[in-house]
């Protein structure tokens, strides 16, 4: 079994794993290169292989960053199936759609105001090929066993968002483990991930390879923002990412309303994907924490902006309010157009809820930037930044250690490290390497293992 790395390796963004036997080729996720323009180049750049001959794609969850690049393979030919979970599929649905949308309008925009050096700046893909692929999508269930060519493999449940899964590959007489994103053992909304089987190599992420997640509730961190913005006569603007963290936030203000730890104030989710996101959580209990109750509690209480009118609407609110809107590390979405009209006002405060890719406006804010742009315009932060702690889907370098441990892993199983920032990645290895026996590497840009 042949393993090339083309993408999430000294970033966390771009995941695709190309696997090779003599007989069948798979990919391992197919994500979007996002960031930095020259990790973004990358997205227009011809795949370093032949779509021709790829059997299928193996998808382990939704997020764009391991399913955005699926409809430029449909558009340059592929249509072969692309297997994944039930509820991935649902929220590829969404998420691929609205990607192709937003890759549309920012062209049309871009162009319209002459912001491009293109004269006819086109989108990598347009709507209509991110609706067309999903006819290549073929939903399985968490560890039923396919087939495809020589190669079987089977979905792992790893927490993180719904549908989310680890890859378990078996060809050659070998067994290779793809993680996935991994969750966090105790998440404030998703299940743990299942430890994984005995496996003889592991492609393990490590987003958080260096970092600790903060030991701070979140629930009291968020209390304590908003209440000090509502005293000060502000807003709330929450970036989020439509899956999984909006849904949390959802659960958390209404929790706290509930509770009379906030004051009861208008929540605003001004993201129509993430609305529909809202809605399929709520048909998959089994995966997640919250019960029926405590699903519609969430969606009764907040107000869904459906339309781009509901969503203009919001600047006619002169009362406290929190607006959620995507995306999460604002880099589009409607969140833009409410950063452009409240970002200059000291009295807003903006709250990141995950992390932040290097070279993205979230990343950049965090870091304390005086202003960003938007739409070819520099606007000033004088609004107040924060950090909601404890949220994140990851797990950090320790709680994977502990995933590893109550794993059936050989001690000295072969790890390559993927999907981390450079610095991420070097912590990780060095901490596995000092406390385990595990033989670990940080993979590199197209390089190949063999099992």
């Amino acid at each position: 079994m042949k393993i090339t790395f083309l993408g999430g390796t000294e970033t966390v963004t771009g995941s695709k794993f190309l696997v090779e036997t003599t007989k069948t080729r798979v990919l391992v996720d197919c994500g979007l290169f996002q960031g930095y323009k020259w990790l973004r180049k990358r997205n227009r750049q011809p795949l370093p292989l032949d779509i021709g001959s790829l059997d299928a794609v193996l998808l382990t969850h939704a997020h764009l960053d391991h399913s955005g690049y699926i409809p430029v393979l449909y558009k340059h030919g592929f249509r072969g199936p692309v297997f994944t979970h039930h509820a991935t599929r649902e929220l590829c649905e969404i998420l691929l759609s609205d990607s192709g949308h937003l890759q549309e309008e920012e062209a049309r925009y871009l162009g319209r105001h002459k912001l491009s050096k293109h004269e006819r700046p086109e989108p990598l893909y347009d709507q209509a090929d991110a609706e067309a692929c999903m006819a290549l999508f073929q939903s399985v269930a968490f560890e039923e066993d396919i087939k495809v060519g020589d190669i079987r493999f089977h979905l792992w449940p790893v927490g993180h968002i719904l549908g989310a899964a680890s890859v378990i590959i078996e060809a050659d007489g070998k067994r290779v483990g793809f993680s996935g994103d991994v969750g966090r053992l105790d998440d404030v909304f998703m299940k743990p991930p299942k430890p994984l089987p005995a496996l003889d190599m592991l492609m393990l992420e490590s987003t958080y390879g260096n970092r600790r997640h903060d030991s701070t509730d979140p629930f009291s961190q968020l209390a304590d923002i908003i209440n000090t913005t509502v005293d000060k006569g502000g807003n709330v603007l929450i970036p989020s990412f439509a899956v999984g963290r909006a849904q949390v936030l959802q659960h958390m203000l209404t929790t706290l309303m509930q509770e009379g730890r906030i004051p009861t104030l208008p929540i605003y989710l001004d993201s129509p994907m993430a609305i529909n996101v809202s809605e399929i959580y709520c048909r998959y209990e089994d995966q997640h924490k919250l019960n029926i109750a405590q699903c519609h509690d969430m969606c009764g209480t907040v107000h869904y902006s459906h339309s781009v009118d509901d969503s203009k609407a919001l600047a006619d609110q002169i009362y406290p309010h929190v607006i959620i809107a995507g995306s999460g590390m604002a880099t589009g979405g409607r969140i833009l157009h409410h950063f452009k009209r409240l970002l200059s006002k000291p009295r807003t405060t903006v709250i990141f809820a995950g992390y932040q890719a290097g070279g993205t406006r979230g990343a950049k804010m965090v870091a304390g930037a005086e202003a960003v742009k938007i739409h070819g315009e520099w606007i000033p932060v004088k609004a107040r930044v924060e950090v909601l702690d404890g949220l994140s889907g990851h797990a950090d370098f320790v709680e994977m250690e502990q995933w590893l441990a109550q794993s059936d892993l050989a001690p000295e199983t072969p790890i390559y490290l993927i999907h981390g920032d450079p610095e991420a990645l070097e912590a990780m290895r060095d901490h596995l390497r000092q406390s385990t026996r595990f033989e670990v590497e940080v993979a590199g840009y197209q390089s190949i293992v063999r099992v």
